[in-house]
């Protein structure tokens, strides 16, 4: 094999390759690594970075970034929350209503919807970067989170709602169906999908794309919404697991979404990438963390290990980036 062509296998698979290098490594680390017990573990921790990973997938093919969506999973999982415990009250009609479980969900999906989508106009329609327009997101649905619910968890969410995050199905957690659902139909999106081909276009070259008339902004708007329902997803997942709606949910996970969407090889320029790649990304993320854990790595050397390898797949992304262009 020439050179050229093992630089093209390595750059096509060293997802996979160092995915497959972990779990061998952890193996003949930790006897307790290559467990049923431990595999389905790690799929239940990996589903909410999954769920926003995608959204985040489809930004970043885009050409954008979205810093918002832990917050958006926060203020999603805590009106979901609020609305099945307490409901809403209308004083003006001296009225209650009270929401169902179902309603519920859809209150939550909707909310992370609706942030997505004020997102994107602010993007388009006022030409904001979007660094600047998801950090004020993110300042914004932290500030209603906890307007909402006052600084303290919802608790005692009721066991139908909690089958989303901790029941099973056929053998399988829910979270897992739950994401396995959402890879499957935005790999399609991706793949098969017109909008699959505009988004990549957009990505690749903005402009190119304006002048063959395609609708940006339109492209741009709907992939943030997508990130944000997508993110209210996982604010249920989280809340159902915990059977809690916590003020401070979702901390830090935007960049763990931005590190697996990297790690599984999405350029940060948009344009090239795959909803596959990400969903190995999440893995490597998701053994890692459960191999340092089994092996009682200090937390705090956990998350300078995770920086390295972050660093690393941006640094072969950028060398592979010159590569193509030489």
């Amino acid at each position: 094999m020439s050179a050229s062509k093992s630089a093209a296998f390595f750059a096509r698979f060293r997802s996979l390759l160092a995915l497959a290098l972990m779990v061998l490594a952890l193996c003949l680390l930790s006897d307790r690594f290559l467990t049923p017990d431990n595999g389905w573990n790690i799929l239940r921790q990996i589903s909410v970075n999954l769920c926003l990973s995608i959204g985040m997938t489809l930004v970043i093919l885009s050409g954008g970034i979205d810093l918002s969506v832990g917050a958006i999973l926060a203020l999603s999982g805590a009106i979901a929350a609020g609305l099945l415990k307490h409901g809403i009250a209308l004083p003006a009609f001296d009225v209650l209503l009270q929401f169902t479980t179902a309603g519920a969900i859809v209150a939550g999906l909707f909310v992370g919807a609706g942030l997505g989508w004020c997102n994107g106009v602010a993007i388009t329609r006022f030409q904001l970067p979007p660094f600047v327009a998801t950090l004020g997101m993110f300042s914004i649905a932290r500030g209603l989170t906890m307007l909402w619910t006052g600084g303290f968890p919802i608790t005692g969410l009721g066991s139908s709602f909690g089958e989303i995050g901790t029941g099973t199905f056929l053998s399988v957690p829910m979270p897992v169906w739950i994401m396995s659902v959402l890879v499957a139909i935005f790999v399609l999106v991706t793949r098969r999908l017109r909008f699959g081909r505009h988004l990549y276009a957009v990505g690749g070259n903005e402009r190119a794309a304006r002048l063959t008339g395609l609708h940006v902004n339109r492209i741009k708007i709907a992939v943030y919404t997508l990130a944000g329902a997508l993110a209210g997803v996982a604010g249920l997942i989280v809340t159902s697991r915990l059977d809690s709606a916590q003020p401070n949910a979702g901390l830090g996970y935007e960049l763990d979404s931005i590190a697996a969407v990297v790690i599984g090889g999405t350029s940060l320029s948009g344009g090239r990438g795959s909803v596959t790649g990400t969903v190995l990304g999440c893995l490597i993320i998701g053994v890692l963390n459960n191999g340092l854990f089994l092996l009682n790595v200090s937390p705090f050397w956990q998350q300078v290990i995770k920086g390295v390898v972050i660093l690393l797949a941006v640094a072969i992304d950028k060398m592979n980036a010159r590569g193509r262009d030489s």
